[in-house]
């Protein structure tokens, strides 16, 4: 059942952002754990942090500080602060999200073609998102997590995601860098668990950073060497290739504490006359998400889950990608993620967190 979207794909992200969230998000309900109720019998480790369920939001619908707190009180314990820069960044021009239709699976084959997007959301439900990871400059984001940070409940954590900046002219070092400095701006707000993303295929860009090994790997050395013994987290797309993932896993397994995958599918979205859908410079292709893309993310998880096990290495496993039901998060538990999370299917069903904790045994 679709309920109305916490983000509201009608309205601008700075709409949004003013006042925002929506729908059941804006309640004030509370539906913690620790809201006057039992502790959970069980608490599952998350990196070392003891959490309630195994269960959240990934980066990327949680634009500020009332989103976060919103999703707090509905009970997704793991819950990740939008994807913050080292400056401001602007977003993509409005509409952000449309629904898309796709028969089935969004397969690779699938992707090649144009996809077809209106704004008729219905199940089975997937959408197009392109924002192009807008960022406040870092004296406000830096407040704002400050205070959601200490807002999370006992058995609750706040993640806080970043990536770096690409510009005009930059060398390699400089483009490393500032992942880096990004690091430390989040460091300082106390956060406990950081995730850095190297999967973005909104950026008018055709190739993902996760892609690049060797570049990965580097990134992710610079970034524990300034964040120390806090675990970092990896988001990283769909992997077609084997033989590359096992590479990429290979090299970079054993520096990173957590693998997040999927991010989304990337394709060419059209209207129904078809125009790109969505305006501006290299918006032609977007990511995809939602329903249409969960056997990605259950493909990655499982070959994640065996490439740890080859290696020898400890990574947490975070399953995302089409996970819409409680019945898609027990398949990925049982594809071999440790924890799984939802951005389309949590943004428009605000109960999902509680749906799965009263099945989780």
């Amino acid at each position: 059942m679709l309920y109305t979207p916490f983000y509201d794909p009608e309205k601008s992200y700075e709409e949004n952002l003013k006042n925002g969230p929506f729908g059941a998000f804006a309640d004030g309900k509370d539906f913690s754990s620790q809201n006057g109720k039992e502790s959970p019998s069980r608490l599952y480790d998350f990196l070392g942090f003891k959490i309630n369920s195994p269960f959240g939001i990934p980066a990327g619908p949680l634009i500020n500080g009332n989103f976060v707190k919103a999703a707090l009180d509905k009970g997704f314990d793991i819950v990740t602060y939008k994807t913050v820069r080292s400056e401001k960044y602007p977003c993509h021009l409005w509409p952000n999200i449309l629904s898309v239709k796709i028969n089935g699976d969004l397969t690779i084959e699938k992707a090649q073609s144009k996809l077809v997007a209106n704004r008729d959301y219905q199940e089975p439900f997937s959408i197009t998102n392109s924002f192009g990871v807008p960022s406040f400059e870092p004296t406000f984001w830096q407040k704002d997590l400050i205070e959601v940070i200490k807002y999370a409940k006992s058995g609750q954590i706040v993640v806080g995601a970043f990536q770096g900046t690409k510009k005009n002219g930059q060398s390699v070092e400089e483009y490393i860098n500032d992942y880096r400095i990004t690091a430390k701006f989040l460091k300082d707000t106390g956060v406990q668990v950081m995730e850095v993303n190297l999967s973005c295929p909104n950026e008018g860009t055709n190739n993902l950073l996760c892609y690049d090994t060797d570049r990965s790997v580097l990134v992710a050395q610079a970034i524990k060497e300034v964040i120390g013994n806090i675990p970092l987290i990896i988001k990283i797309g769909y992997f077609a290739d084997i033989e590359e993932l096992k590479n990429f896993v290979k090299k970079i397994g054993n520096i990173v504490q957590g693998i997040s995958a999927i991010n989304t599918i990337a394709a060419e979205v059209v209207d129904e006359n078809g125009n790109q859908a969505l305006p501006g410079k290299g918006r032609l292709r977007s990511g995809i998400c939602g329903h249409a893309i969960k056997w990605a993310g259950l493909y990655m998880v499982k070959r994640l889950k065996e490439l740890r096990k080859e290696f020898g290495f400890n990574f947490t496993i975070i399953g995302v990608g089409g996970v819409m039901t409680p019945e898609d998060f027990f398949e990925y538990r049982k594809a071999g993620a440790d924890f799984v999370m939802s951005a389309t299917g949590a943004m428009w069903n605000p109960y999902l967190a509680r749906e799965i904790k009263e099945k989780l045994i």
